[in-house]
């Protein structure tokens, strides 16, 4: 199972190039270091999943793209939410389109889904308040 506090893979030489300034190598964009969020990146990456759950796909979109560039932690969890939600969407046309067709008898297949959504929404927010790198279940990576 994948442990999910490591932050993504670095590039293959885990070694800063000689001669980099102490400050450029504890920088919170430095692939090369190990990378421990702060408490304001940790609450804006709970916010990212937090305003999905609540807003859908336009509010944590602009917050994601506004913060992206300030953490590598804020980008990955912004990614994890635009993703997952555009995974919901993927899969909610077909589940809609079953509905149609049976004419309302697949609606129990439909039922669990907003629930399964709100579930890994708040378990996203959860883990991105404590700081771990989370991947969210069962989602399509089309933004990496």
């Amino acid at each position: 199972m994948e442990n999910n506090n490591t932050p993504p893979p670095a590039p293959q030489h885990q070694q800063p190039p000689a001669g980099l300034p102490h400050q450029i190598i504890n920088h919170p964009h430095n692939l090369y270091a190990p990378y421990s969020p702060n408490s304001k990146e940790r609450t804006m990456g709970m916010l990212i999943h937090l305003l999905s759950l609540l807003t859908g796909f336009l509010a944590p979109l602009i917050l994601w793209l506004v913060k992206k560039d300030e953490s590598r932690f804020i980008d990955h969890h912004g990614k994890e939410a635009i993703n997952f939600i555009l995974t919901t969407f993927i899969v909610s046309i077909p589940l809609m389109f079953l509905v149609i067709i049976t004419f309302g008898m697949a609606i129990i297949i439909l039922f669990p889904w907003p629930i399964i959504i709100m579930v890994f929404q708040i378990l996203s927010c959860v883990e991105a308040y404590q700081g771990k790198w989370y991947h969210t279940p069962m989602t399509i990576r089309l933004i990496r």
